[in-house]
């Protein structure tokens, strides 16, 4: 019985460590991370304060005069 509950919380544990990863922004084509991967780019803060990390191609381009 206790191989059971130990088995349990940490399967609860790991659900919650796993799904915080799936934070979406900028029109779900960026990730909420505390610091952004290798071909990612910082564009925009998260509303949680993480920042939005946006593949190149999906920036929008800057106007410039």
């Amino acid at each position: 019985m206790k191989a059971f509950l130990l088995t349990l919380a940490a399967l609860v544990l790991l659900s919650q460590v796993t799904s915080g990863s799936a934070e979406k922004c900028w029109n779900l084509r960026g990730s909420c991370r505390e610091k952004c991967i290798k071909n990612e780019k910082l564009y925009i803060f998260c509303t949680s304060g993480k920042l939005c990390c946006l593949k190149p191609k999906f920036q929008p381009n800057m106007l410039q005069r």
